[in-house]
């Protein structure tokens, strides 16, 4: 998989992060969300995917797809 960096919110340039891929996806880059409450609230998460929370800023560098 190839990535592309689409653009960060933080001035120390970790994260958060956006990326685009040549799969059609996106990467985001953020903190890992543990709250229990909230990833019982998920549908379907797999034991092989996690979820991350980022700042809504981060959409501006998210690229148009049709």
């Amino acid at each position: 998989m190839k990535i592309r960096f689409l653009g960060s919110t933080s001035d120390g340039g970790g994260c958060p992060a956006v990326y685009d891929t040549d799969r059609r996806t996106l990467i985001v880059q953020g903190k890992i969300v543990t709250d229990p409450d909230a990833l019982g609230s998920l549908v379907n998460l797999d034991s092989d995917e996690t979820v991350v929370e980022i700042p809504i800023e981060l959409m501006k560098f998210f690229p148009e797809h049709p």
